[in-house]
């Protein structure tokens, strides 16, 4: 029996390897990518402009809440309307989509953060510059294969 599950799970294993190939060989997948980049990029100069002007105004945990939603947001419409190319589906489905994955990889940002941080010894800055790659691939399959599906 364990035999048989052994034998599926690998089985699974190699059709999504080989759908791993097939898509790295297609350059529009490059693009999509390097698109998603760039709206990420913007997505963040929004995150900190918004905290900066939030943060004399009330609680910096709020800031930063209002700062993300805000950041998110603009990062869900230029993806669905520039990165991803997206007329299908509804928006109000895809923005809770959206949001559920931007948490996943916040999280995932913050627990390789940390470690770097409180465990490695590695000053912020890089830090932080190594969780958003850890994260990126992470976000990047979740909205292309789930949310703008």
């Amino acid at each position: 029996m364990n035999d048989a599950r052994a034998e599926a799970a690998s089985a699974v294993m190699r059709r999504h390897a080989q759908r791993v190939r097939l898509a790295a060989a297609r350059p529009a997948n490059w693009m999509e990518l390097m698109r998603y980049c760039c709206v990420g990029g913007s997505g963040y100069l929004i995150n900190l402009g918004v905290f900066v002007l939030a943060d004399p105004s009330m609680p910096y945990t709020l800031a930063f809440t209002v700062a993300f939603i805000c950041a998110a947001t603009s990062n869900f419409l230029w993806n669905r309307l520039w990165t991803f190319r997206v007329e299908h589906g509804r928006p109000h489905h895809q923005y809770a989509r959206f949001l559920g994955v931007s948490v996943a990889a916040l999280v995932l940002d913050l627990a390789v953060l940390r470690a770097l941080v409180e465990l490695a010894g590695v000053s912020k800055p890089p830090a932080a510059a190594i969780a958003i790659l850890m994260a990126l691939p992470v976000s990047f399959l979740g909205n292309k294969l789930w949310t703008f599906r």
